[in-house]
């Protein structure tokens, strides 16, 4: 097996508290048709969630992400994920833990206003003019 899968296989059984609070409530999401995966690996990454067809990743940030080094660090990773055509919303640790409903809601916003993206294998070339 690949180590990055392994590593995410890890990293599930692991996740948070707060992870395991907003997972609980993302996979609701299928029912209204949004395919949420959680600690998939990306470009050497790991999303704490990933709705690739709609190209969201939501990430729960604790406060170890508030030092300069994690802020540098998370602006390359989004960066990364912006030139693959990625939208990354990111939370605080605390939003999910004391306001779940308005994290939610912010997510839901984003992933009903964002296109579907297309496999570039399922598209059909242009007819000539």
């Amino acid at each position: 097996m690949r180590p990055e899968i392994t590593r995410a296989r890890t990293l599930r059984r692991q996740m948070s508290d707060v992870e395991i609070i907003l997972w609980s409530r993302l996979k609701r999401l299928r029912e209204r048709g949004f395919h949420i995966r959680r600690q998939a690996p990306f470009q050497g990454y790991f999303l704490d969630f990933v709705c690739y067809p709609r190209r969201i990743v939501i990430e729960v940030d604790g406060s170890q992400h508030g030092g300069e080094a994690q802020i540098a660090h998370d602006g390359v990773r989004d960066a990364i994920l912006r030139r693959h055509g990625f939208q990354t919303l990111r939370f605080w640790a605390s939003d999910v833990r004391h306001d779940a409903d308005w994290v939610m809601d912010q997510i839901f916003l984003a992933l009903e206003g964002a296109p579907p993206t297309v496999r570039p294998s399922s598209l059909t070339p242009a007819a000539p003019p």
